[in-house]
């Protein structure tokens, strides 16, 4: 129902049913480029993150629970490198191709910290612990509006004004936050979203108020570099808003109804072009789905035509 099955054990397990805690046990993904497919591969590993290929627009960076993916437009997966670790929290670098930031844990245990590739996921440094000793970022957002802006949760909402090279926390952060997305517009500006609906930032995470009426789970919410705002909304479905007057439209042809979105990743050359992480809330697989329509119908990613 959440943002991912290993943070609905962690972070709200009244929420999640007996049946998907059990299968939270799973094995390795696969070997440095072993290739497999996306449907076998969310049989053994969680999905955590998702983002368009800067180097091949047709391809996706998938991050898991062993390690980063690449996944071509046939629906296979590859492994990018030999690190297994678990990247909980993954973010693209705004208008840098080549970085990405990631953080969670390594594959012997811990917290990562805050880290950063800079040859599009082949080779991983950890740039800082960030606050509150070394963190593990299940949420966090760099921000359009100014890419040395970055957000996470760990200990209270954390952010780095200089390129996640050092963190203060600046609040507890919205309560039960699933996922973050910082504005495209205003760089204190943030968005939450939380176990009882999307909230909104104006004054970077100091306080918080809401940006949609509803107050079910928003397990997914994500900004575009032209100002276009997605979240999912359980029991609405794909809304899709623009900056700054957030008029509110439900979207979202294509979702089966069983199926709750919860990674979104805009492709930064033509961002009506969309893919998302869609997990089924009966069979607790994920699929990876795409649009070309900014979300207004949506197809599997991979799919034979």
């Amino acid at each position: 129902m959440l943002r991912t099955m290993a943070k609905m054990a962690n972070l709200f397990p009244s929420f999640l049913p007996a049946s998907l805690a059990a299968a939270l046990v799973i094995g390795t993904a696969a070997a440095q480029g072993t290739s497999t497919t996306v449907g076998e591969l969310s049989k053994r590993t969680h999905f955590h993150g998702l983002a368009v290929d800067p180097a091949d627009s047709t391809r996706l960076l998938l991050a898991t629970h062993h390690g980063l993916f690449t996944v071509q437009a046939d629906g296979t997966a590859r492994q990018v490198s030999s690190s297994t670790d678990d990247f909980m929290g993954f973010s693209p670098h705004p208008t840098d191709g080549v970085t990405l930031y990631s953080s969670g844990h390594p594959a012997g245990g811990g917290n990562l910290g805050f880290m950063v590739s800079t040859d599009g996921g082949q080779t991983w440094t950890r740039l800082s612990p960030g606050a509150k000793g070394t963190a593990d970022f299940h949420s966090m957002t760099v921000s359009p509006a100014d890419p040395k802006a970055i957000y996470g949760i760990y200990g209270g909402l954390q952010v780095s004004r200089d390129g996640g090279n050092s963190w203060q926390v600046v609040g507890p952060g919205a309560e039960e936050t699933i996922d973050l997305a910082a504005s495209a517009r205003d760089v204190n500006q943030v968005y939450a979203g939380t176990n009882s609906g999307l909230l909104l930032s104006r004054d970077g995470g100091k306080s918080w108020e809401r940006a949609h009426p509803s107050e079910t789970p928003v397990p997914l919410v994500a900004v575009g570099n032209d100002g276009t705002v997605y979240a999912f909304v359980l029991g609405t479905g794909l809304v899709r808003a623009r900056e700054p007057d957030l008029a509110w439209e439900t979207v979202g042809r294509g979702i089966e109804p069983a199926h709750a979105l919860v990674h979104l990743a805009i492709d930064p050359k033509e961002p009506r072009r969309l893919y998302a992480v869609a997990f089924d809330l009966e069979d607790h697989g994920s699929a990876l789905l795409t649009s070309a329509d900014g979300g207004e119908s949506w197809s599997e990613f991979g799919a034979k035509p």
